[in-house]
């Protein structure tokens, strides 16, 4: 069984899977975040950090000075040949029914340009209905860390786009990840909670209900955010925990139990690709 998990784990380090769209600096502790990641054409990249966990890699083009330091605003992470024993330990490659986690779109929607941020901020009455991003949008506000990660660690994933149109989908796995999910429509919030083991991988998931046209492919925010006036939780969820996502360090996590699985209490965008005992507690759940 070793030997099989370690021929899988090099044919996924031969084949250089990697994953893209993400903001890193060159103080590895202090990850920058940036709302628009603009496309690159040349595709000859240099190591950026040799990260403890992946090394990261990015695209000469896309380093720039901000506030006098050079940074990156697009990057790439590989996994270290060295390392498979330990992504092994912390990869769910071999599992028969590996734990699903869903890509949160309609959220980085809601944080896009003309979206219902720009609503809160009064810069546009009509942006409480905005445009349905591509997964090459997505940024630090809707966990573009953890789906590159998870990803490379064999985690099987879907977009909530594909979880609206068939939420009987989560009956198939034993565990279900939710990451900063945080705008959703009703028919995700019950499949969410209905389902018996759901971790919570961020605080402020399931926060605000919206609806989705496919045919404009437009999500409209319905309830929730201060949204009408006065209304914090969408869905007035008992377990709402969006004040823990104040904590961006994650110095300090751990996993809490609700009823149906159990939440992180911090928000891990920039803990998540290099603390090896986060991924290994988060496979062992």
């Amino acid at each position: 069984m070793k030997f099989l998990k370690i021929i899988t784990l090099g044919l996924i380090i031969l084949l250089g899977i990697t994953i893209s769209y993400f903001v890193i600096s060159s103080e590895p502790e202090n990850l920058p975040t940036q709302k628009e990641i603009p496309d690159s054409t040349n595709t000859e990249l240099i190591k950026w950090i040799n990260g403890d966990l992946f090394d990261v890699f990015v695209n000469p083009k896309d380093v720039v000075f901000i506030d006098g330091k050079k940074q990156a605003l697009k990057g790439t992470y590989q996994l270290k040949p060295e390392l498979t024993d330990i992504y092994s330990e912390i990869g769910v490659y071999n599992e028969k029914n590996k734990p699903l986690f869903i890509i949160p779109l309609y959220t980085a929607s809601a944080y896009s340009q003309h979206g219902f941020y720009d609503f809160y901020k009064g810069q546009c009455d009509s942006c409480i209905t905005t445009k349905i991003v591509s997964i090459n949008e997505l940024i630090d506000t809707s966990s573009a860390n953890a789906v590159k990660v998870l990803k490379l660690l064999g985690y099987d994933s879907i977009t909530d786009v594909e979880l609206d149109k068939n939420p009987n989908i989560l009956l198939k796995y034993n565990k279900i990840i939710i990451l900063h999910n945080e705008y959703v429509t009703k028919k995700m919030f019950d499949a969410i909670t209905n389902h018996p083991n759901v971790i919570y991988l961020y605080p402020n998931a399931l926060y605000a209900e919206i609806t989705v046209n496919y045919v404009d492919n437009t999500i409209t925010l319905i309830r929730g955010h201060d949204y009408p006036q006065g209304i914090a939780n969408g869905f007035d969820w008992e377990f709402d925990n969006t004040p823990l996502e104040q904590d961006k360090k994650c110095d300090n996590w751990k996993f809490y139990d609700i009823p149906n699985g159990k939440m992180l209490n911090c928000y891990p965008e920039q803990k998540i690709w290099k603390d090896k005992e986060l991924l290994r507690v988060l496979k062992e759940l």
